[in-house]
């Protein structure tokens, strides 16, 4: 955490609140959904008219919910009452905890309603409102989270912030602030200027370097960030217990480890990777990662799967893939793209947001076994060898339920021991066991189908597209699967025609409706998805497309005099400030990806103006990077492809052509991330080339070729399958 933390002693509330906080450690991610059992709902208030699942999901509170917007500010302003603003998304089971017990409760309705103006968010359809309200609550209380729970005055100021608070507790602050907003409201306005006052300073950020994000930050931030792995689990839990999959900061690792040979760093990400995929964290029969473990040995969830997650893990199992050659790590990221498309691809083609941890009121009750249910399912000769291998015994294996689990001893599938190891110690052959499990597999997932599936977010998030879209296409070229190819191009396509109006983008759609501005991470995350589904496909509409959305993202979004760009549009509502952040969080900033965009675009066009935009980011956000190295992995990639000397392969030949796919094939069999892929499939001339990387090459001898280039030198042409690999350094 840096930043100076808002004085609070001036307000009475604080004392209670302290109290309170105390409860809210665990108010992170996850989600869970209690059906109701009437036909007939007592109460609807208006977010019945929403698109968003999770609004939808209150509609029938008996608190008197706003959506985000002018009614509820102007309402406040008329009748001089304080706003309550929860945030929260359609995955988060601490939110439907608090919305359980305070929220359908009504005396607490009564209160907030009478004392309140109640407003909802779904932080995935507004995360400009929650990345300001998130980074006051931060800076307020010391931690952040969802549910979000921040009071504001009528003109959308923060004055008091926290998460979760137990329905006591937040019966108790309720009427404290009410009552303080009642008597001392002079206060509580003058310390919300103060709020003002540093998020418009927050927003605005230190002044922009002279020079440039050195390649000596990267090697630096890298063992920095090694120093806090798990040496005996891997990934990082922050001195607490909860770890999430570190994606970014392996990568950056790997990078490296490319570039300097530190064999422990690429030790580390192995490791890491191991447990993940032996872990309960990772769905055992059908594939897919859960958001986080709330242990250190990967082995207890929160069940939920979000597409951005899906996303960046697959991506660095498909970097260890080819960086290792190790089959596992290819095969994992298979396993999450063939879950999506089959769990999260809507029949139009675009992907839903995420599959809840919880059915029937439990959390994980979907995932968790017994040995008598496996043994029903399995026999018993089978189900004591499948037991056996996963961690499944009378007793369980799932002792902290949090409060939330089902009841009796449940087991979560897990590999304490790597197939092969346990294979030689029961001195079976590996081959026959793989098979023979994955037949279990198969058969245990038919009888989980039947079981009442967690609910799903059926909303499509553009960024979130975009991140898919870029994993799914790299994992068609790296794995050699063009049906991975044709569902990304499926989901670019969606997103190009229902979630674009009149040249611009939106953020969100659902059921026929798409609606809201698009904003800095939705333009750079498809952008990413459309250059690498160029590269997957080398079908040019994806190239023009990202180019298309480039200049957009430019003449709305960049800030021309300090660099870099604004999280909103030119023309996006006005909130308390513009932010302009290259923090990664859960995902990556939009700013990071955007400068590796750039970079790669101004190869591709031969577009100088495009790199000094690039080079702009990195003097624009050097001082907050190196107070805060740690938080911007993804940019210090874009910095590590910066100065790593980019390698620009052109191939020719038609796309079909065994002879061409072998030489394509090559450029992705190690582990290359600094690079830009184009083709042709007839020569082309020295002059008038669509793609300037492709001016001049041709085919030697009549047959596909391959160029692989620096700075636009290129080395002497090659036909044979081996030799890109020579030439471009793969193992």
């Amino acid at each position: 955490m840096t930043g100076t933390r808002f004085r609070r002693q001036g307000l009475a509330v604080c004392a209670l609140a302290i109290g309170a906080a105390a409860n809210t450690t665990g108010a992170t991610e996850g989600q869970g959904r209690r059906m109701s059992t009437e036909t007939q709902p007592k109460h609807t208030n208006r977010l019945i008219d929403s698109t968003s699942p999770y609004l939808l999901q209150h509609a029938h509170n008996p608190v008197d919910w706003y959506s985000w917007g002018a009614e509820a500010f102007e309402k406040a302003a008329r009748e001089e009452k304080p706003i309550f603003l929860s945030i929260g998304y359609a995955a988060c089971h601490w939110c439907h905890v608090m919305e359980h017990e305070s929220f359908e409760n009504e005396e607490i309705a009564a209160l907030l309603n009478d004392r309140f103006v109640c407003v909802k968010v779904d932080r995935e359809e507004r995360p400009d409102v929650d990345e300001i309200y998130m980074h006051v609550t931060q800076q307020m209380t010391g931690h952040g989270g969802w549910p979000m729970s921040v009071f504001m005055t009528p003109d959308k100021v923060p004055f008091f912030a926290g998460t979760y608070f137990p329905p006591d507790h937040f019966a108790r602050l309720l009427s404290r602030i009410a009552d303080t907003w009642a008597n001392e409201r002079e206060q509580i306005v003058s310390q919300s200027e103060e709020v003002r006052r540093h998020v418009l300073s927050w927003a605005a950020g230190p002044p922009p370097a002279e020079d440039v994000i050195s390649l000596e930050m990267v090697s630096q931030t890298v063992h920095t960030l090694a120093r806090y792995f798990d040496t005996q689990y891997g990934g990082m839990s922050g001195g607490g217990t909860n770890k999430f999959p570190p994606s970014m900061a392996m990568e950056l690792m790997l990078r490296e480890y490319a570039r300097t040979g530190d064999r422990s760093l690429l030790a580390t990400v192995e490791l890491t990777l191991d447990h993940m995929a032996r872990g309960g964290i990772y769905d055992h029969l059908v594939g897919g990662i859960c958001r986080y473990s709330t242990d250190v040995r990967w082995l207890v969830p929160h069940f939920e799967k979000m597409l951005y997650d899906q996303a960046l893990v697959s991506s660095i199992y498909l970097d260890a893939h080819q960086d290792t050659g190790k089959q596992q790590y290819g095969d994992v990221a298979s396993d999450i793209f063939d879950y999506v498309i089959a769990d999260l691809q809507s029949p139009e083609g675009g992907f839903y947001s995420t599959r809840d941890a919880d059915s029937e009121g439990l959390e994980g009750a979907y995932y968790v076994w017994t040995v008598e249910q496996i043994t029903e399912v399995l026999g018993e000769e089978d189900a004591g060898l499948f037991c056996d291998v996963y961690d499944v015994t009378d007793r369980g294996n799932w002792f902290e339920s949090r409060g939330h689990a089902p009841s009796g001893p449940k087991n979560i599938l897990n590999l304490p021991v790597p197939l092969d190891r346990y294979a030689e110690r029961k001195n079976l052959n590996a081959g026959e066991l793989r098979g023979r499990l994955a037949s279990m597999r198969e058969r245990l997932l038919v009888a989980r189908s039947r079981r009442v599936a967690p609910a799903l977010d059926d909303k499509v998030l553009t960024g979130w597209n975009g991140l898919m879209i870029a994993a799914m296409a790299k994992g068609a070229r790296v794995l050699d699967r063009p049906e991975y190819a044709t569902a990304a191009a499926r989901a670019a396509d969606f997103v190009l025609t229902r979630l674009r109006t009149d040249g611009r983008l939106l953020r969100s759609y659902r059921q026929g409706k798409a609606h809201l501005t698009g904003y800095l991470s939705d333009y750079a995350f498809m952008i990413e998805g459309l250059l690498n589904l160029y590269e997957a496909t080398f079908d040019s509409r994806w190239l023009s497309e990202a180019i298309v959305l480039n200049d957009t993202l430019i003449e709305h979004y960049h800030d021309d005099d300090g660099g870099g760009f604004f999280f909103t549009a030119d023309d996006a509502e006005e909130l308390l400030a513009r932010s302009k952040s290259p923090h990664d969080g859960a995902i990556p900033s939009g700013n990071s990806v955007q400068a590796m965009n750039l970079l790669r675009l101004a190869l591709l066009a031969d577009r100088k103006d495009l790199k000094e935009k690039a080079l702009a980011i990195f003097r624009a956000f050097k001082p907050t990077v190196e107070r805060s190295p740690g938080s911007a992995e993804r940019l210090l990639c874009a910095v590590d492809f910066l100065h790593g000397k980019a390698k620009e392969i052109a191939v020719i030949g038609a796309a079909q052509d065994p002879a061409t796919r072998a030489l394509v094939r090559e450029v992705y069999a190690g582990y290359l991330p600094n690079k830009v892929v184009v083709h042709a499939a007839d020569d082309v001339p020295a002059d008038g080339a669509a793609i300037p990387l492709l001016a001049g090459k041709i085919r030697i001898g009549g047959v596909p070729t391959a160029y692989v280039c620096e700075n636009y030198v290129c080395k002497i042409p090659v036909n044979t399958a081996e030799e890109p690999r020579k030439q471009l350094g793969h193992k």
